[in-house]
């Protein structure tokens, strides 16, 4: 996580990612549509993972009386969603930390994007869990991020895939082994169904699979209601 905060990286973020992570932008429009269907015109959102302020800049066009309180631990890329944000701030809290930074509940809905994964599976849980005790009931969570098989030879042929799309849209890309090597090394991925259990068992509802793409994998989930 400490990459977030060198000056290249955070500069080229937007046109980096969009270029590494298939359907970027209308991943972001069916994250809104979902949220949509529970919350209402005055909602209270919370983006964990908020740097680069991306995601806030496609549900704030979408929803002009949607809310937002946006968590990261990096202030480079707090800075970086402000700039992203332009007239857009004053309808933003950000917070730098982590979930725990966030004392306030009852948020009408949350997202994480390309956030779990850099998370070890027993970390990843207890965000899980802290996302949903901050939730109002029968309030969604929507979640995206890199889900791989668990055999070997299966992750290398889909980080294979997912780095010749990065090429093909035009970003530079090491070899095929070298950059492999690297993911596997800096993620601690999990499959789609560890990934699915995880929000089952952080108690979450209806977990369903919205969006594939790739390496990346998207799902919406829902606190019970009372």
């Amino acid at each position: 996580m400490e990459a977030f905060s060198q000056p290249e990286l955070v500069a080229n973020y937007a046109s980096r990612t969009e270029k590494m992570v298939p359907g970027f932008n209308d991943l972001h429009t069916m994250a809104a549509v979902l949220l949509a269907e529970h919350v209402s015109e005055k909602a209270h959102i919370l983006v964990l993972g908020a740097g680069g302020g991306l995601e806030i800049r496609a549900f704030a066009r979408l929803h002009p009386g949607w809310r937002f309180s946006g968590v990261d631990p990096s202030e480079q890329m707090l800075e970086l969603a402000r700039q992203t944000l332009g007239p857009l701030p004053s309808r933003v809290a950000f917070h730098q930390g982590y979930i725990n930074s966030i004392a306030e509940a009852d948020f009408d809905a949350a997202t994480c994007f390309l956030t779990l994964h850099f998370l070890p599976e027993q970390e990843r849980f207890e965000t899980l869990q802290a996302l949903w005790e901050r939730l109002k009931p029968g309030a969604p969570l929507v979640v995206a991020h890199h889900s791989l098989p668990t055999a070997a030879a299966d992750k290398d042929r889909w980080l294979d895939r997912s780095a010749a799309f990065a090429k093909a849209s035009g970003l530079p890309m090491p070899s095929s082994g070298a950059r492999n090597s690297a993911v596997r090394d800096l993620l601690p991925l999990l499959s789609a169904d560890q990934d699915a259990a995880l929000l089952h068992a952080a108690g979450f509802v209806d977990v369903d699979l919205f969006y594939a793409g790739f390496t990346f994998r998207g799902w919406v989930a829902y606190k019970p209601r009372a």
